[in-house]
């Protein structure tokens, strides 16, 4: 952080995690800073989001045989491509335009899934669930884009008042005003507070879902997205500076993001493990998932692997919080994808339902090291007035990726242990070249 950083901020970079939980909490509860406000529109959307998935889990996976399970999740896995052929190109420049256009964003986002959430319980075993579903998808991938823009530019906007209030309203020159190294610090407090609102509202969800049904989830999820919407308009307006930061690009940031619309060299090879560790996320939910229905092992053993994976999220922000100011990024990338090939290959000689379980657990630790520490690296590496159109970008890619991996266990019937193998050999292989391959990019 710089010298200019919060308090609790600075707290936890020297402490480490239990730090980054108090720091956590006491932005959340603080709404008079930027990033304060953020952070509570974040734990409202991931309640409406845990909410929508336990509800389509239940209607459109569990509560119904293997094979027309098989066709439901097909569907619904093409339908999350199909999002961001609307968000990439048309919604990812828009982003860019205006720094005040990104609260109204996030609050259309919001009000969308309310609205569309409430109609898809009244539809949700009939043919029109699945274009509903698709507008909840745009509007979903809507926020996780302009979250990505919003970040650094609500942390900024807090670094400018705390120094304005520092010397007196004097303001801050422009040549004084530098970015974070990087962000990881904010993207950790994000993810820990709405992994541990998933995990409470999921538990929830659950009851619900068990006691009256997935149609009472969706309006339970309809009314959690109004919440959102609401503190979505109380999302500070950032400052002056930051708001001509994001406006438009300098001529040079120009012409470098038209020969290279990709980014930095650090970025495109941060890209590829990131979307690697979600090709693994996909195929392993979706191995799990059709395991536990071949063993009849019901909605107890996903749910407690959710749980597993979960917490297993928090211990990767603990070791990401512990480690970050010693170890780069690239290293902490590397490790993430080596180490989940490990998990994999460990898990592929004992293929029980428990070794799954647990493995859904490891799988939350390396991807809560790996997603958080590539968003750093993009809001460092990429210019204000590109991160709109980039996470667009980056977050098509991703989502390809999760997708891919998804369908593979879907369309395939795979035995755990040739599965785990396959995701084994991959990821090992996928961290010794990332690991490697960008050393050589530098050279």
């Amino acid at each position: 952080m710089t010298e200019h950083a919060s308090p609790t901020l600075v707290l936890v970079r020297r402490r480490g995690f239990g730090s980054l939980a108090w720091a956590s909490a006491q932005e959340l509860f603080d709404q008079s800073t930027a990033f304060g406000r953020l952070a509570l529109v974040h734990v409202i959307m991931m309640a409406g989001d845990t909410l929508v998935t336990v509800s389509l889990a239940g209607s459109l996976f569990f509560s119904v045989s293997p094979t027309e399970a098989k066709g439901r999740v097909l569907a619904y896995l093409l339908l999350t491509i199909a999002p961001f052929a609307v968000v990439s190109p048309l919604l990812g420049p828009l982003i860019d335009k205006s720094a005040n256009g990104r609260r109204i964003l996030v609050a259309l986002s919001a009000s969308v899934r309310a609205i569309f959430c409430w109609m898809m319980s009244e539809h949700l075993n009939s043919l029109w669930l699945f274009p509903m579903a698709f507008v909840v998808l745009i509007s979903s991938k809507l926020y996780v884009v302009t979250r990505g823009a919003l970040v650094p530019e609500m942390a900024r906007t807090d670094q400018l008042r705390e120094h304005s209030d520092h010397v007196g309203g004097a303001g801050w020159p422009s040549t004084a005003v530098q970015q974070e190294k990087g962000y990881s610090g904010f993207n950790a407090q994000l993810t820990l507070l709405g992994t541990l609102s998933g995990l409470v509202v999921g538990s929830i969800g659950a009851g619900i879902l068990k006691g009256i049904g997935a149609t009472s989830v969706l309006v339970t999820a309809s009314f959690v997205y109004a919440a959102a919407t609401v503190a979505s308009l109380r999302l500070q307006r950032p400052s002056k500076i930051v708001r001509d930061e994001v406006a438009g690009l300098s001529q040079s940031e120009r012409d470098r993001n038209a020969l290279n619309p990709m980014g930095d060299i650090e970025v495109v090879w941060g890209l590829s493990a990131a979307a690697l560790m979600r090709f693994t996320v996909g195929f392993a939910t979706f191995l799990l998932a059709f395991g536990l229905r071949r063993e009849n092992a019901g909605l107890g053993y996903f749910a407690v692997a959710l749980v597993l994976s979960a917490l297993g999220a928090l211990v990767g922000l603990a070791l990401v919080t512990r480690v970050r100011n010693a170890v780069p990024e690239s290293t902490l990338l590397t490790l993430a994808l080596l180490a989940t090939g490990l998990g994999a290959g460990v898990a592929s000689f004992h293929p029980t339902l428990i070794a799954q379980v647990i493995l859904a657990g490891w799988l939350g630790l390396c991807a809560a090291v790996a997603q958080p520490t590539f968003d750093a690296i993009t809001q460092r590496n990429v210019a204000p007035g590109a991160q709109g159109r980039t996470f667009a970008r980056f977050a098509v890619r991703q989502q390809l990726l999760w997708v891919v991996g998804a369908v593979i266990p879907v369309a395939i019937t795979l035995r755990f242990s040739v599965g785990d193998g396959l995701l084994a050999v991959l990821m090992i292989v996928a961290g010794l070249v990332y690991g490697l391959g960008r050393r050589f990019a530098h050279a």
